[in-house]
């Protein structure tokens, strides 16, 4: 691990947008700063994401100062949304769990998002990151949340297991789709200078000076197949994965993070591992 170094940043201000790549992030206990504060809900509640929207790919989400946002698409003209106020709070359904969440305040908004998709969705914000949402308790800590990721604070890869993967989608039927890039894994740190698959055996990670604690192997989805530049799908990597890196009836690639401390991660930091 001498050699191991933090090879990239990534964050996803509004969850299932393309990601945003950073030189360094402040690390809050519910994630990377400006992650995935904001995401899409139907009329249902329920959040909107890639695994039925792969078009969401193409939307883009810049941060602003304080908070807000600068979304983007192509063929649209770009629109910018404010943080909404606290409070005035609506249930939304984020993969069974109830949370509770802040509309935008601009129905231009919605209605720009809406038309992206095709469907009527609504802009909603995390107001109380350190409240709103635990970690799945079977995982957690007393007193971990998250933002609105999948599951955990954080998803972290290796460049050394994305190489070793890519070599047997290679051998694989579907290797006219690889080598695939590390996008398709939508990721918030990667590391670099590691063996393939070290990650697995990794219980506390010390990026620069922000420790983590590794909560659990990530179990991939449809969305994996989703080319970031294109929203087209394939087969690959689930195909391959399902073949080499399945325990329990999931498909295998990453780690879930937990912060155990605040701090900066930067581009270039040492990475340690227990």
């Amino acid at each position: 691990m001498g050699k191991a170094r933090l090879h990239s940043i990534h964050i996803h201000p509004v969850k299932a947008f393309r990601s945003l790549s950073l030189r360094e992030v402040d690390v809050e206990p519910w994630g990377p700063a400006g992650d995935r504060r904001w995401m899409l809900i139907d009329d249902g509640g329920k959040v909107v994401t890639q695994r039925r929207h792969p078009s969401l790919a193409l939307a883009a989400a810049e941060l602003l100062p304080g908070g807000g946002l600068r979304l983007s698409a192509p063929g649209s003209e770009p629109v910018t949304v404010a943080v909404p106020a606290p409070g005035g709070t609506v249930p939304a359904d984020l993969f069974g769990t109830k949370v509770e969440v802040v509309p935008a305040e601009d129905e231009a908004v919605h209605a720009w998002c809406s038309a992206r998709l095709g469907v009527a969705v609504r802009l909603v914000h995390l107001d109380e990151p350190a409240a709103r949402r635990p970690v799945d308790p079977a995982f957690a800590l007393a007193g971990e949340t998250v933002s609105f990721a999948d599951g955990y604070p954080l998803l972290l890869t290796t460049t050394a297991s994305l190489d070793h993967l890519n070599s047997l989608i290679a051998q694989g039927e579907h290797h006219g789709e690889g080598p695939l890039p590390m996008s398709r894994f939508r990721p918030n740190v990667v590391v670099r200078g590691t063996e393939a698959w070290a990650e697995d055996r990794w219980t506390r990670v010390t990026i620069g000076e922000v420790v983590f604690r590794v909560a659990k192997p990530s179990g991939r989805c449809v969305v994996t197949t989703t080319d970031q530049d294109t929203a087209r799908r394939g087969r690959e990597p689930l195909h391959t994965l399902a073949a080499h890196r399945r325990t329990g009836g999931r498909l295998l690639f990453g780690q879930n993070l937990v912060p155990l401390s605040r701090g900066t991660v930067r581009v270039g930091d040492p990475v340690e591992a227990v």
